[in-house]
Parts: C-alpha cells; sequence; structure tokens
C-alpha cells in the first residue's frame, strides 16, 4: 500500500501489495481497518502545548488487483487530536493509487482537509527503460520532475522487504517515491526486519485470517532526501504478514507517536488477470 505522510503529524504509512510475479506467494485483496489512539499521553516528553494529549480515529484502507492487470489501493484516515492548550486538530484524507503489474508507471491521488488544508496532489509517475524515474504532476500544478534510478514505488519496496524476510531479515535501504506531500518528495528509507515470529499473533484476535500466515516484525524509518537533517521524519513499526497484510501499526514522530490498532480484516476474492476466483 502507498506509505503517505501528511501535514507531517496525521498520516500513517500502510503499505499491502507487492510487484506482480515477484513475491513467492499471491498477496491478499483485502479490506482492513485501524482504530488510531495516542501512544503514552501521559509522557513527560509530550508536553509541549502543540504536542496531542489525546488523539481518536480511523484508517480504511482496500487493497485490489492481479498480476495481469495491476494493483489498485484506497486509502482514507480520519484523525482528531486534543492539545493542552487550543481547539482540537482533526484532518480527513482519502489517497488512492493504481500501480501497473511490471512495476514501469503509477498513478496517484491525495486529497487532504483539515486544519492543514493543502491542494489534491495528482499525477503519473513513469519509469524508463532504463531505469529512470519521471514523474508528471496535474495537480496542483503541472510540473514535471526527474528523480533518477533506483527508486522504488511503495509496493515495490514491500516486494522487497517480504523478499530479505524471507531471506532471514536485515537492514534495507531503498530511495522510495510515493506522492505525498507536494508530490515532489523521495523518501530515503532504511528498514529493520527481523526473524520470523514465532508467538501466536495478537492481530489475529481481530483477524482470524492472519492467524497461520509467516509475519516478521519490521521498523521503517522515513528521511526526506532532500533535507541535511539526519533525523527522520517518522518510523513506522509493525507485523509484516507474508501475503502484504500490515498488522497493528506505530507511527513515531520523535515528539509523539500514534498507534493504530488493527480492528477488522476482510480477505476479498483474489483475481488473477482479471477474472476473480
Amino acid at each position: 500500500m502507498v506509505s503517505r505522510l501528511v501535514g507531517a503529524v496525521f498520516c500513517l504509512a500502510l503499505t499491502g501489495a507487492a510487484c506482480a510475479g515477484a513475491s513467492a506467494a499471491p498477496l491478499a485483496a483485502h479490506r482492513a481497518a485501524y482504530d488510531i489512539s495516542l501512544i503514552d499521553p501521559d509522557s513527560p516528553s509530550l508536553g509541549l502545548v502543540q504536542t496531542p494529549v489525546a488523539a481518536t480515529g480511523l484508517i480504511a484502507y482496500e487493497f485490489r488487483g492481479s498480476a495481469c492487470d495491476g494493483y489498485t489501493s484506497s486509502f482514507r484516515q480520519m484523525t482528531k487530536m486534543e492539545r493542552s492548550e487550543g481547539a482540537p486538530l482533526a484532518m480527513d484524507v482519502n489517497a488512492t493509487s493504481f500501480e501497473a503489474a511490471d512495476g514501469a508507471s503509477m498513478r496517484f491521488k491525495i486529497d487532504t482537509q483539515g486544519v492543514q488544508d493543502a491542494p489534491p496532489v495528482a499525477g503519473t509517475a513513469t519509469r524508463s527503460a532504463n531505469d529512470d524515474l519521471k514523474v508528471e504532476l496535474t495537480e496542483p500544478a503541472a510540473k514535471t520532475i526527474d528523480f533518477g534510478r533506483d527508486v522504488l514505488f511503495p509496493t515495490q519496496h514491500v516486494e522487497r522487504l517480504i523478499d530479505a524476510a524471507r531471506s532471514g531479515g536485515g537492514v534495507v535501504q531503498a530511495r522510495v517515491y510515493d506522492g505525498s506531500d507536494t508530490g515532489a518528495k523521495i523518501y530515503a528509507t532504511m528498514a529493520v526486519i527481523g526473524k520470523e515470529a514465532t508467538k501466536p499473533s495478537e492481530d489475529a484476535t481481530n483477524a482470524e485470517a492472519l492467524k497461520d500466515v509467516r509475519r516478521w516484525p519490521v521498523v521503517v524509518s522515513y528521511f526526506n532526501e532532500a533535507s541535511k537533517d539526519t533525523a527522520p521524519e517518522y518510523t513506522l513499526s509493525y507485523d509484516l504478514y507474508e501475503n502484504g497484510v500490515s498488522g497493528s501499526l506505530k507511527l513515531d514522530y520523535g515528539t509523539f507517536a500514534l498507534r493504530a490498532q488493527l480492528r477488522r480484516l476482510e480477505i476479498l476474492p483474489a483475481s488473477v488477470c482479471g477474472k476473480a476466483r
């Protein structure tokens, strides 16, 4: 699934699909819902006026596709944050994307409403035969950006993480483009993948379909490639399931952290070359 960070404090990164044909097992078409809350609201490090003291919200995510037709994803996050002073902050993010089955292109659109209203961001990213990535934005204004080689789309990034996990885990570094912010950002990511989990999955309490699926603990740090700041913009921790589903999430922004608890998971009918089965 597309990873997104809108307004630097609200939008969780969710990934749920891999490149066509590259994974040893098919990835599950699915709908997932996550409940948002604030982690450790009584921590002394969260004592700043602008730091939230409570958070509520919901993430709804859907992934569909096939190895012939490509993959589509839709994402919505509604978040409300209470501060020690001032009015609550609220944000509603809607995002959709389509990634070609061969990984050669991605279309995307992100709409954000709330305290940090931003114009829609939309465009197409295309990879040339020599791997150069070009992004053509249509919103908020027409613009063409060249990002060079060795850039992954979010689904390709997840593919790489799953492959590394199957091989025993370790550190995976990658440049990732997801269209977030103004559409002109590359994330330099560093993922640390642990050994395969052996204890029963806590996610399976609300999602029985995950009970017998292999999974690995993953921590991914996202850095703005254009920034000289060595600190990540955010760090995402979760269990990555072999079928592409993301378990409950922790999103750490440094001064505070959010949790997105997997509340419901629905595995959808699989599609193979445009035919459901």
